[in-house]
């Protein structure tokens, strides 16, 4: 809505319509709060984001507003392309964080083996937005199920070709969430995850 694209999410007015992959309102501080969950003693934390990102101001407000909460302070790292994200991960490297929030950007999925060599080689907790890292080797990720919306994406293709609009079928938010753990990369780093924690994920990688 913000970009132009539909004029609302109930009623698209134009050629566009589906189910959204982007989140908002209401998402990204549960990337504090498990984090500070997964290492109680967390009181400083990274985020590299992208500010071009078409969400990434909700990112910031909402994962700031937990910081307060959770008495956590918040270091944001920010990349729009290749050489920004240089300069960020040498400060990252840097400011000797606890943790790590990864946003979700297609430039840091490019780069995903950079990231990961530097969280390696600082031993950093570390959560992403979707399974595809942790699947890759990362810690936890915590997303909607993308999955889950392709599937109910094949309901919007049949009811196209059967000649609904666009126009008058709404664009639906992700309604399905996925915790996933990766025991191994927890072992990498030297990190015990809380049993609680354990028991609140979808899948644990072992």
């Amino acid at each position: 809505v913000g970009n132009g694209y539909v004029a609302s999410l109930a009623r698209p007015g134009g050629n566009i319509t589906g189910v959204a992959l982007a989140v908002g309102e209401g998402f990204s501080g549960k990337w504090v709060e498990l984090l500070k969950e997964t290492v109680p003693k967390v009181s400083r934390m990274a985020v590299l984001r992208n500010p071009s990102h078409p969400v990434g101001e909700v990112f910031l407000r909402e994962t700031q507003a937990a910081g307060r909460a959770l008495g956590v302070r918040l270091q944001f790292f920010e990349a729009r392309d290749l050489n920004q994200l240089d300069t960020a991960l040498w400060r990252l490297e840097k400011e000797h964080d606890q943790a790590l929030i990864v946003t979700p950007d297609p430039l840091f999925g490019t780069q995903r083996k950079r990231l990961f060599e530097v969280i390696e080689r600082h031993r950093l907790p570390t959560i992403f937005h979707n399974k595809e890292f942790v699947d890759a080797g990362g810690l936890m990720s915590y997303g909607p199920s993308f999955p889950d919306s392709y599937r109910r994406a094949a309901v919007y293709v049949d009811k196209i070709l059967k000649g609904a609009k666009p126009a008058d079928l709404p664009v639906e938010q992700p309604k399905k969430f996925e915790f996933i753990i990766n025991l191994k990369a927890a072992k990498q780093i030297g990190l015990t995850i809380p049993q609680k924690v354990l028991a609140r994920a979808d899948r644990v990688i072992k």
